[in-house]
Order: C-alpha cells, then sequence, then structure tokens
C-alpha cells in the first residue's frame, strides 16, 4: 500500500492527495505535522528522501517519488482509477503538462511571493515582495481568462485539477480573482465542490490558523 509524507494543509500536499481519493486508491497518509503522533519521524523521512527535505513524498514499494507533480504522473501509471488523470492523446497530455506548470509555477508559486513575505516578517511584510505576488497574480489571472476562452481543459479529474485546485484555493486568499475574470472564478468554483477537492478542503480546517496573512471566512 503506498504511503504519502505531507501536511494537510499544504497545497502540494494536496495536489497528491486529490488523484488518490479521486480513484479510490488505499494509501496511508503519514502526518508531517509536528503534533501528529509520528510527525517528527515522518519529517525525518521527508528530509531524507527529499534533497531541500520537501513534501509531499510518496513511498510505494520500492519507489519513492518526489515532487507532487510526478507523484500523479507515478499514480496514473501505478494506480489507475476512474479518473485518467494524465490525457491517453499525447497531443492532450502535452496541454495538460503545460497547465500544470503555469498553476504551480505562476499562481501558486506567485501567491507564495506574498505568504513568504508575512512568513518573514508579520508586522512588517517586504512591500516590495507584497506588490511582485499580488501583480503577478492578476497577471495570471488575466492570462488564464484569455487561455480559458480558447481552450478546454482535461475532464475532472486529471493533472490540471490536481494543480489549479490548490493554487486557486489559496491564490484567492492572497488576492482575489477580479471580477473581470469570471472564468477563473467559475473554474475555482468547479473544482472546490469536486469530492476530493471538498475533502481535501475539510481536512485542511484546522489548521487555518497556520495562514500567515490570516485565513478568510470563507473558502
Amino acid at each position: 500500500m503506498p504511503a504519502l509524507y505531507g501536511h494537510r494543509f499544504s497545497s502540494y500536499t494536496w495536489k497528491a492527495l486529490i488523484p488518490l481519493y479521486a480513484n479510490g486508491t488505499e494509501f496511508e497518509f503519514r502526518d508531517v505535522d509536528p503534533g501528529a503522533p509520528d510527525g517528527p519521524a515522518n519529517m525525518d523521512f521527508v528530509r531524507k528522501a527529499h534533497p531541500a527535505g520537501k513534501f509531499p513524498v510518496l513511498a510505494d514499494g520500492d519507489a519513492t517519488v518526489i515532487e507532487a507533480t510526478a507523484i500523479v504522473e507515478h499514480l496514473a501509471v501505478h494506480h489507475p482509477g476512474p479518473a485518467p488523470l494524465i490525457p491517453a492523446d499525447p497531443a492532450e497530455a502535452a496541454p495538460a503538462r503545460m497547465m500544470d506548470r503555469v498553476f504551480d509555477n505562476y499562481v501558486m508559486g506567485t501567491a507564495q511571493l506574498v505568504v513568504n513575505a508575512y512568513i518573514a516578517d508579520a508586522q512588517n511584510p517586504d512591500p516590495q515582495q507584497l506588490d511582485l505576488g499580488r501583480t503577478g497574480l492578476l497577471r495570471a489571472y488575466r492570462w488564464l481568462e484569455g487561455w480559458l476562452a480558447d481552450h478546454s481543459l482535461p475532464p475532472h479529474v486529471s493533472l490540471v485539477t490536481c494543480a489549479a485546485a490548490p493554487a486557486l484555493f489559496y491564490a484567492d486568499w492572497v488576492e482575489r480573482i477580479p471580477e473581470d475574470c469570471p472564468r477563473v472564478a467559475a473554474l475555482r468554483a468547479e473544482i472546490l465542490a469536486l469530492p476530493a477537492v471538498a475533502r481535501c478542503i475539510d481536512d485542511a480546517r484546522p489548521y487555518r490558523h497556520y495562514f500567515p496573512l490570516g485565513a478568510p471566512d470563507r473558502d
């Protein structure tokens, strides 16, 4: 049985949990939260498994898989189910992988600039980092709005869903999706309603006080 090491409030842990939930894959969740019974030991495993000591990490038989995108790819091959995760047609798989990188790098990664500024100094976050993050998110939202007008995403639950769900969930907490991006807002609402994603949201509720900006009273 595969074991996933991660934290229930972590966006990239969500990315690995969503395909497991969507395909009904039996697995063991190994919590790295310091307050969890085996949290410190689980985090020790992560530090040894990942070159930067980051989670999630998937242990599956003889395979140890790091990086959330690679975990989704591994699950698609070794633990298939009703959610195909990766389009079978290579011509459709390439843009799916492209959008995975867009959501990770330019939505979640850009939101992280603001989060990191508050982690560094909650009372006086670096205004340059705040501006870079918030301006970058607005740019990403508007790019996505244009892309969604001309393209369709793979059916849920796919690699894109796994990346977009946590990215849009947390990015909207950092910088609200503006009214001139209705397609992006609709995508966020659609994805958050999926059972696999809703389960991640509910499981993460006890940890909302961890959010450095202060979690809003909404999903």
